[in-house]
């Protein structure tokens, strides 16, 4: 497949922007607000005006799914070529809650243009990413001269994620079928800086637990009892502080099992990012640095696993002074898991230590919720080579390397169809995610738009299946 001249993309996306901002405001003006039952009709008018819209991009194939709370919608374009790869596309048209009176410089569902930026709610997170593609597909076809995408592609945009995502491995894995893909991109991240592109190669995993303790029947009297028998509070702060050795390390036995070490090569790759400890702080309103002994900052974030004590308490909160030995106390703790690690490893080796750290006399209950699975993408990946190479086409100059120190629905897909998780995104951090004035800049949204236009023939030709 011959390369289509990158001067023709681009005259062609700035030949269709206006329109394609045009659309992309008329969705923005959807309240799409997952999480409040007022805007229920909303979120499912959003999810068929996405449906319809990719059903007029080019789609032969466009679907609402119902779930039990909002829908989501798939669509499908298969390529004429018997050997290209399925690539899934995910995304979410659901956003968070907005109020003027929170902040905002113009009403957040009225999208407004000012020097350069497109202000609304959802205009980053995350319905600009997802509709970059609609662009981004009509100009790879337009400028490749094809009647169908290089490779097979559907899409999978979720109505739920700003909501925690209750139904969407339940969603994934009775459609795991039509689902299928050889890699999923997923288009609901960042890049590190405007001016330094990047693609990121893996997110944490989460696992959290509430641990309960109990100990006399009722909150008794101190002097009279106190030093002969257990406190639950006192079991609590020493349970915390067994969770971590003195080099920040979690103690929890069997914790590190399976961990896939960070490269050489991958260290030196962070190190080559711009980060500026001092500025990390202040965004982290933290006046230190701490963790794991012999890591720096981003390693410890991207690449390694922890355990953080969320909450904590126990006994008397009020003022003054009451001199009891309250009858139970409580700790509550988030595990972030990296490649290697299985939840559920994870929570019997948490069981096991938490149940040895209570002292005769103190019972304890412990409650894991649902865990998400890290994910992690080799860096020699075909795939995200492809990615890289489109990226770079776009943003003209190299392309560098990150990872996801949070958790999301993306390990799910990675998990039931058993592809590779890619993440392609161009939002930078003054975007402001779920914050007032949310805006995506306008260049970096048609960067995107110039990504995938490249982006679906350089998987074709680079990563060939047989017919």
């Amino acid at each position: 497949m011959s390369q289509t001249p990158d001067s023709a993309v681009r005259t062609y996306i700035e030949q269709h922007r206006a329109a394609f901002l045009d659309d992309l405001a008329e969705w923005l003006r959807i309240p799409s607000v997952s999480a409040q039952p007022d805007h229920a009709p909303d979120v499912r008018r959003s999810a068929d005006w996405l449906a319809a819209k990719l059903k007029e991009t080019g789609f032969p194939t466009t679907e609402v799914w119902p779930t039990p709370g909002a829908p989501a919608v798939f669509a499908e374009w298969p390529s004429d070529d018997p050997e290209a790869p399925t690539v899934l596309v995910y995304g979410h048209h659901d956003v968070q809650p907005a109020a003027r009176e929170d902040g905002w410089d113009s009403e957040p569902f009225e999208p407004v243009v000012r020097e350069g930026r497109l202000y609304a709610r959802g205009a980053a997170d995350d319905k600009g990413q997802v509709f970059f593609h609609t662009l981004g597909v009509r100009t790879h076809l337009a400028t490749t001269g094809l009647t169908t995408p290089a490779v097979n592609l559907k899409l999978l945009i979720e109505g739920e994620e700003e909501s925690g995502s209750p139904h969407f491995r339940a969603l994934v894995e009775e459609h795991a079928e039509r689902l299928a893909a050889d890699a999923v991109i997923v288009s609901d991240t960042g890049m590190w800086a405007e001016d330094t592109p990047t693609v990121c190669t893996g997110m944490r995993g989460l696992a959290e637990c509430e641990i309960r303790l109990y100990g006399p029947d009722q909150d008794i009297h101190s002097g009279s009892f106190g030093g002969a028998v257990p406190n639950p509070a006192t079991a609590a702060a020493r349970l915390v502080a067994a969770l971590h050795d003195e080099h920040a390390r979690v103690a929890v036995p069997g914790f590190y099992d399976g961990v896939v070490e960070l490269t050489d090569r991958e260290r030196e790759l962070f190190a080559e990012l711009p980060f500026d400890e001092a500025r990390w702080l202040r965004t982290a309103k933290s006046h230190a640095t701490h963790g794991e002994a012999g890591l720096t900052t981003l390693e410890r974030i991207w690449a390694r696993p922890t355990a953080e004590v969320n909450g904590i308490g126990g006994g008397y909160q009020g003022p003054g002074s009451k001199t009891i030995i309250p009858s139970s106390a409580m700790v509550k703790i988030s595990f972030r898991l990296v490649a290697g690690q299985d939840p559920e490893h994870i929570e019997k080796a948490v069981r096991a230590w938490a149940t040895d750290q209570v002292p005769a006399g103190v019972r304890s209950e412990i409650t894991f919720t649902g865990a998400t699975r890290p994910c992690l993408t080799p860096l020699d990946h075909p795939a995200l080579q492809s990615v890289v190479r489109a990226m770079g086409r776009a943003f003209e100059g190299p392309v560098r390397f990150t990872r996801e120190g949070g958790s999301g629905p993306a390990a799910d897909l990675q998990d039931v169809l058993a592809a590779p998780v890619l993440f392609l995104g161009i939002s930078v951090p003054s975007d402001g995610w779920h914050a007032p004035n949310e805006k995506v800049e306008l260049d970096l949204l048609l960067k995107g738009v110039e990504t995938t236009a490249y982006l679906w023939g350089d998987l074709a030709a680079n990563w060939r299946h047989e017919p």
